[in-house]
């Protein structure tokens, strides 16, 4: 074979693998709208979903889901899972303490991550019986195919505070990484951890 044809035709399949690729991108990436999960996602990133993650939900995973009463796609996170309990106490120098309680049993612990400090300014408690604000800071029990979640940007973020529990069965799949913008790392990151916690119980 003429080694310009042989070398064409390398090319010409590269280019098509490069093109099927990106179609495929595009087919399943999700475009994020709005600034609920910044600084972790920003407008107009592209996310793709963790194949056969659907009804899945793991402590502190992105997910993308369907908010009960509402068919428009969410990107939260998750922050508790059923049986745990979950609160949110807050006061004027410490407006936004998380707090869980894993399977309802041992410490209360505070659920801590660096996004959150720089974003929140309000103050406001959770949770009531269905996952949503109270008047009083409460520790409440995740029911059974259920789960608590919120944005990462908390003052911008409407999350179980406003709509309630989340049902595992509309999670369309947890976020596995980042495809667009190509500059900006893959991975999702600002992973929450526990910490102790030593304040007065809700």
């Amino acid at each position: 074979m003429n080694p310009r044809r042989a070398a064409g035709a390398v090319l010409g399949t590269a280019v098509l693998l490069c093109l099927i690729a990106g179609v495929a991108v595009t087919a399943l990436g999700v475009r994020v709208d709005g600034t609920s999960m910044t600084p972790t996602l920003h407008q107009g990133d592209r996310i793709l979903v963790a194949p056969d993650s659907a009804g899945q939900a793991r402590r502190f995973d992105v997910v993308l889901l369907r908010a009960t009463g509402r068919d428009s796609l969410l990107v939260k996170r998750v922050i508790a899972l059923p049986g745990d309990r979950v609160g949110i106490a807050s006061t004027p120098d410490e407006p936004f303490q998380v707090l869980l309680q894993e399977r309802g049993k041992g410490p209360v612990r505070r659920v801590v991550a660096p996004q959150w400090t720089a974003r929140v300014h309000r103050t406001g408690a959770c949770c009531g019986p269905d996952g949503t604000r109270s008047a009083r800071p409460a520790l409440v029990t995740v029911p059974e195919g259920a789960f608590f979640y919120l944005g990462d940007n908390p003052d911008l973020s409407d999350d179980s505070r406003t709509y309630g529990w989340g049902a595992l069965d509309r999670i369309e799949g947890r976020v596995g990484v980042r495809v667009f913008p190509v500059s900006a790392s893959p991975g999702i990151g600002n992973r929450p951890v526990l910490e102790e916690y030593r304040g007065p119980g809700p």
